[in-house]
This record gives structure tokens, sequence and C-alpha cells, in this order.
């Protein structure tokens, strides 16, 4: 089997996700995954796609993660992860459709506007 490459974003964080066969190792930029997350919710996250579709322990997993915060780095590479799953097989688009793992979160943070604090708060208004 040939190496298989999905891409998956989340916020500001962009995830390279190259999937060969082996024995499941999640290497994150050259660090283990229990290293690169620390947090076992975030952990879970990430191999959501590999636990549904029943997978996990059969592929190697290298990742190339950058920008955003760690949530939205681990949201990212369950959507890169999920998305070469379908490279391998079209027979896991309804599981991980259901789960909505192949859905991109559009939402991004709004951009701070001139003449007020942030995007949507403005300073307090007096009228005398």
């Amino acid at each position: 089997m040939e190496v298989i490459n999905a891409l998956g974003r989340r916020k500001t964080a962009v995830a390279r996700v190259y999937l060969t066969e082996g024995k499941g190792n999640i290497t994150i930029n050259k660090r283990e995954l229990n290293e690169y997350f620390p947090i076992g919710t975030l952990q879970y996250v990430v191999q959501q796609p590999l636990f549904l579709c029943e997978v996990a322990g059969q592929y190697d997993i290298k990742v190339n993660l950058d920008g955003g915060g760690l949530t939205g780095q681990a949201e990212a590479l369950r959507l890169g992860i999920s998305r070469a799953l379908l490279k391998i097989s079209a027979d896991y688009r309804p599981k991980l459709k259901a789960a909505g793992f192949l859905t991109r979160d559009p939402r991004e943070v709004e951009r701070k506007k001139p003449g007020q604090p942030k995007a949507r708060k403005r300073f307090q208004f007096s009228k005398r």
C-alpha cells in the first residue's frame, strides 16, 4: 500500500496527514501522540475516526500540524484522518458522515474593527 495523504483544517490549524499500513503509531511533528496532546480528551478526539471504523492499530499516521491552538489542531487532525480513511475505502463514508467527521467546521475568529475594543464590543457611549 502506498502513502495516502489528506488535509484537515479547523480555525487557523492545518493538519497534513500521511497514512500507511503499520502498527497504529501516530506521530505528530516528530513527537508521539501522548506527548503532543497530553490531555486525554484531545487524544480521544484524534482517534475517534479510527475507533469508529474499527481500524485502530492497522495504520501508521504521520502528521504535520501547523497553526491554531490545541483544540483546533486536534479537530483538524480528526478531519484529516477521516478524509484519509475515505481514500482507503468508501465503505467508511456513512459512519463518518453520520458522526459528523467529514464536515469542515467553518467558524473562524471575526476580525477586530477599528474604533472598537474587540470585534463587536463597543466603547461606552456617553451622551454628555
